[in-house]
């Protein structure tokens, strides 16, 4: 194994494929851990590699626009003459195949929160113009916290497929079981089949079973083309009811009757209650909603606006001197400090400094148009903090939007009125008016001075 590819120095493999292989490396000039997907050309064709070439090209271009907390981020690719590699995000994690058997189910409302915000990263996507085209358990990973990471976003690097036809042709990409029968039979391909490949994901996730199962790929393409859809609810009786309509309409076989985008299916998986939690699960969940009810900015919650709350956001535990905003970036990202303290400071002075109860990031969030970073937000020490989801908010109850919307409002008047008294501190002595308002009678015309 070589020391290095490129600049980067490898640290370890990560994994294998037919083509290609991931490494554990460190990028030099941001001393960063990243991942070095590689292939290596070996007896390919001249043909082929120019192929390849123009594929890395246009990959990369893609997938530089997707900047979302649920992507994994492409931060570089090069081609060179017997190998090209891209550089990505490392994820510290694991793919979603370990928990799609019927002994490593998760939860089912750790399977709705981590299908709702792959929704929003496809949708994301889809604004971008990018189809995934290959969403499968193997493609999506997972963290310590539920968050997932959708990788392989149309990096196709599976050099026998076709690729003299439309870049929509994947039938040499991943598994059948997550084809959507469009998909199987060669149609043009738009965002809806990344809606049914991820349907077939969350009813694996919920039921530790494919909904269309064979003996042979011939016989399994004819069921997802022709057979109706299972219940899941049927499979797995302990689900609330109302999953059963949202795993069909991802499922449906015709477009028109299909989710139309991933919002729009995120929106439906928010309605869902979550009413069977595992032992654990419950005691994480109510030792979080116990803390939430403790922090001043959620004292006017209701408690199930408060449990909504838990569902679009993320508990994060970070150390000290941690940077978790940075003055220029450009996301929505806003939270709440649970327990702990941080710093807000602009062009390297300090602001202020937060404890428990306090927002950070909100104005990048409330902004309708800009949203740039003006400040940085770094931990003084370990702290507690609760990531709000900004889309996953937009698609939350009108109830729970009015209540951040209030209460940010009056942070940023109370705010406001501090920053007054700071600035009245430093000014001069202001002119002192009478004690009535009266109207004057004038004798003479107003002189304009």
């Amino acid at each position: 194994m070589a020391e290095k590819i490129g600049k980067y120095e490898v640290i370890r493999v990560l994994g294998k494929g037919a083509t290609a292989v991931v490494y554990l490396a460190r990028d030099p000039d941001l001393d960063r851990e990243v991942a070095v997907k590689l292939v290596r050309f070996g007896q390919e064709s001249s043909v082929m590699s120019r192929r390849l070439l123009k594929l890395f090209q246009t990959e990369d271009s893609i997938c530089r626009r997707l900047i979302h907390p649920n992507i994994v981020r492409i931060y570089d690719a090069v081609i060179e003459t017997e190998q090209a590699y891209i550089v990505m995000e490392f994820i510290d994690g694991m793919p979603l195949d370990k928990f799609c058997s019927i002994s490593h189910l998760l939860p089912m409302h750790r399977v709705i929160g981590i299908i709702f915000k792959c929704c929003l990263a496809l949708d994301h996507a889809f604004r971008q113009g990018v189809v995934h085209r290959d969403i499968k358990p193997a493609n999506i990973l997972i963290d310590a916290n539920d968050n997932p990471k959708i990788t392989d976003f149309g990096l196709a690097l599976n050099l026998h497929k076709d690729m003299g036809k439309d870049s929509t042709f994947v039938m040499g990409v991943g598994s059948p079981a997550y084809m959507s029968p469009e998909q199987i039979k060669n149609y043009p391909l738009n965002q809806k089949t990344d809606l049914y490949s991820l349907g077939v994901l969350l009813f694996q996730l919920l039921t530790g079973r494919l909904p269309f199962r064979a003996n042979n790929p011939a016989t399994l393409m004819y069921k997802i083309v022709n057979m109706d859809t299972p219940s899941v609810c049927a499979l797995n009786p302990s689900l609330p009811i109302g999953l059963d309509p949202i795993v069909k309409k991802a499922l449906e076989k015709d477009l028109y009757s299909r989710y139309r985008n991933g919002a729009e299916f995120a929106k439906d998986l928010s309605t869902v209650r979550y009413q069977i939690l595992e032992d654990d699960s419950v005691e994480e969940d109510l030792s979080h909603f116990e803390a939430l009810r403790k922090v001043d900015f959620f004292v006017e919650f209701e408690d199930v606006e408060l449990w909504e709350v838990l569902r679009i956001s993320l508990w994060r535990e970070i150390a000290s001197k941690v940077t978790l905003i940075r003055e220029g970036e450009s996301n929505r990202m806003f939270g709440v400090i649970v327990e702990g303290f941080v710093e807000v400071s602009t062009e390297g002075r300090v602001i202020c400094r937060l404890e428990s109860g306090e927002v950070v990031g909100e104005m990048a969030f409330l902004h309708p148009s800009d949203d740039t970073r003006h400040c940085s937000v770094v931990t003084l020490e370990a702290t507690r903090f609760l990531e709000i989801n900004s889309a996953a908010l937009e698609l939350s109850s009108e109830e729970v939007q009015e209540r951040f919307k209030k209460v940010l409002t009056a942070k940023l008047i109370s705010r406001l009125r501090s920053a007054n008294k700071i600035l009245a501190n430093q000014s001069q002595i202001a002119i002192q008016g009478s004690g009535a308002v009266c109207d004057l009678e004038l004798s003479e015309p107003l002189q304009l001075l």
